[in-house]
């Protein structure tokens, strides 16, 4: 893989370094996929106006980390698995929730995982979902806004997990407590 630069507000293209100031005030630290994809300022600035529309969806905070994670998992990302496990954490997503999700095992419950079940239906068919999907989907209790609300988080998750897997971002420290491999 080419080398891409880790950026920080000195390094950064003119058009990413307010950018990066903005993802330094919300989170503390310059995330290191915020830092990669400052290369590009267009896909920096859209991953972060896709996330806050993201998280002002009717999703509460479990159901965005279902998406989040079941997604980043399928797409096997080594970078985002690791970082939604802490975010959960700061989000006081309960830890069996997020255990099911890195190892693939059964949800705490049928809402939670229908939402999974639909999730991966929609980033394993592109898009091209079933009509028994989407009415399983709308019988655990969600609805038609809901339907597309997915397709956001699933767009999200494709900008940050393909420049996850493309310049094999390092883990921040902060996460790497959570590492994660998928098991075998």
């Amino acid at each position: 893989m080419p080398d891409f630069q880790i950026h920080d507000e000195a390094t950064a293209p003119a058009a990413s370094k307010t950018l990066l100031a903005n993802s330094k005030k919300a989170y503390g630290m310059i995330p290191g996929l915020h830092a990669v994809m400052a290369e590009a300022p267009g896909l920096l600035e859209g991953y972060q106006l896709v996330h806050q529309l993201f998280m002002n969806t009717s999703f509460d905070k479990d159901e965005l980390t279902v998406i989040w994670q079941s997604i980043n998992v399928e797409h096997d990302c080594h970078y985002c698995v690791p970082a939604h496990t802490g975010i959960a954490k700061g989000m006081k997503v309960d830890d069996a929730i997020t255990e099911a999700l890195r190892n693939e095992t059964p949800l705490p419950n049928g809402r939670l995982e229908a939402l999974r079940s639909f999730t991966l239906s929609v980033v394993r068919k592109r898009g091209k979902v079933d009509e028994r999907a989407v009415q399983d989907f709308l019988d655990a209790g969600f609805t038609r806004r809901q339907v597309l609300e997915v397709v956001l988080g699933v767009a999200q998750k494709v900008m940050s997990n393909y420049t996850n897997h493309l310049a094999e971002t390092p883990v921040d420290a902060m996460f790497q407590p959570f590492e994660w491999h998928r098991a075998a």
